[in-house]
């Protein structure tokens, strides 16, 4: 009995060294982590030679004077309003035709939709970039350039992502369900609105959160389709504090800093339902 309790005690004792040591390797690597995220934010309270003395510490005498100029010479609300519009209905139309097409190939299984769903892994793996001079010329055709109309429909691209985290959770849904609700006489457009769409809300949400951080600091789409000053987004204002020659280093990370406030508040306060959805998601899988 006595050896039995010590063998317990030495594994118990074991697991908590294993969780101290774990615990500790963590937090380093998430000082390590927050370390540019510290650099940025503190040198937007700084003026430019507090910075260039005294990068990581904090500031000798705290000043706004960078949040005040950043709003009086960049147009940030005009900014952030064309950010939110674009992040909004890209997000939207791309999670809703990925959905709708994971449900129709889940729904009818034909080569049809065998050969569609091989179509579109192709469609995934292609670099963005390589596609960037037709789709230019397309939309260029149409008057889409140089509109946030036009730059939303490059965004439906990301249709193609959330169609394949959607599919396979959809698989694993009850279909017995959805024949019910057929013998009952309900409709496909029904059925995904009534009963589909509730069952795979997890992974839902968590496509949401994805393609909105995606797109919300998106560059390169944007910088190629947009050269008009009042149609940028927050992420060009950023590239454009930038100057050919020198730069106002605490006024560029100021910019930067407004640019990620929004973003990084919808990560924190949608960051348990991301963990739900891909646990959920294993779980189903």
């Amino acid at each position: 009995m006595s050896s039995n309790k010590s063998s317990t005690l030495t594994l118990s004792q074991r697991e908590r060294r294993r969780s101290t040591v774990r615990s500790v390797v963590v937090l380093i690597i998430a000082l390590i982590c927050a370390v540019p995220l510290w650099y940025i934010l503190i040198n937007t309270f700084k003026t430019i030679p507090d910075m260039a003395t005294n990068p990581l510490g904090l500031p000798k005498q705290w000043t706004l004077r960078n949040y005040t100029r950043a709003f009086a010479t960049v147009p940030i609300v005009r900014s952030l309003v064309n950010t939110l519009i674009v992040t909004f209905f890209g997000v939207l139309f791309q999670v809703l035709i990925g959905a709708l097409a994971a449900y129709g190939m889940i729904l009818r299984k034909s080569i049809f939709t065998s050969v569609i769903g091989v179509i579109l892994m192709i469609a995934f793996v292609i670099p963005t970039q390589s596609t960037l001079i037709p789709l230019y010329r397309m939309e260029s055709s149409v008057g889409l350039v140089n509109t946030l109309l036009g730059l939303i429909i490059m965004y439906l691209g990301g249709a193609v992502f959330c169609y394949f985290l959607i599919v396979g959770y959809m698989q694993s849904l009850p279909f017995e369900v959805i024949e019910a609700a057929r013998i009952d006489g309900a409709g496909p457009l029904r059925i995904f609105w009534s009963i589909v769409l509730p069952l795979i809300r997890p992974i839902l949400t968590t496509v949401v959160v994805f393609q909105t951080m995606s797109t919300w600091n998106d560059f390169m789409t944007a910088n190629v389709f947009i050269s008009s000053s009042n149609l940028r987004t927050i992420v060009l204002q950023v590239y454009n504090a930038v100057g050919q020659f020198t730069t106002d280093w605490p006024s560029f990370m100021t910019i930067t800093v407004l640019a990620l406030i929004p973003v990084f508040v919808f990560f924190i306060f949608c960051q348990k339902w991301i963990v739900s959805g891909l646990v959920a998601g294993a779980v189903k899988g």
